[in-house]
């Protein structure tokens, strides 16, 4: 914001003339649709090649229809995947929650739970694991909000 180049310039352009082009369109959602919500989500580790900084992302559907998605930078620089990984998860995992909550605000009350869906066996097993080891403390507060939620 302080120094905008022009490839900023271009981008912040694309963006508005997207938002431009798709303002009359919104989200179908078929009557005949579950109504149960579906989770995604990922984490590419040190994406950015300036600031090795991760990209979180999650993508979130009620039944068939996608009704939430997210791709952002994460604040700080993760040191390992799994950290970023489980980022990732609490972001997701956090949306999820709202997204329940204002479904039942508007009187459709989820009865299942909702699955949260990772490509990530490393994150998966330290996430299940009760057990946290010395190399993994750090993402000792990723996983308790994950598991306290699970």
């Amino acid at each position: 914001m302080q120094a905008p180049k022009e490839e900023h310039i271009d981008a912040t352009r694309r963006v508005v003339r997207y938002i431009k082009g798709t303002a009359g369109q919104g989200l179908f959602l078929p009557k005949n649709s579950k109504l149960e919500l579906v989770g995604y989500y990922d984490s590419d580790w040190g994406a950015c090649p300036i600031t090795r900084q991760s990209l979180t992302g999650y993508f979130i559907k009620l039944g068939n229809s996608p009704i939430s998605w997210k791709t952002k930078k994460q604040n700080t620089v993760s040191r390992s995947s799994p950290k970023a990984k489980y980022r990732s998860l609490t972001e997701a995992t956090s949306e999820l929650i709202w997204l329940r909550s204002f479904l039942a605000s508007l009187g459709f009350f989820l009865r299942n739970p909702t699955p949260l869906f990772c490509d990530n066996q490393l994150a998966l097993h330290i996430a299940n694991n009760p057990v946290f080891h010395e190399r993994t403390k750090h993402n000792e507060l990723y996983c308790h909000f994950a598991r306290e939620k699970l």
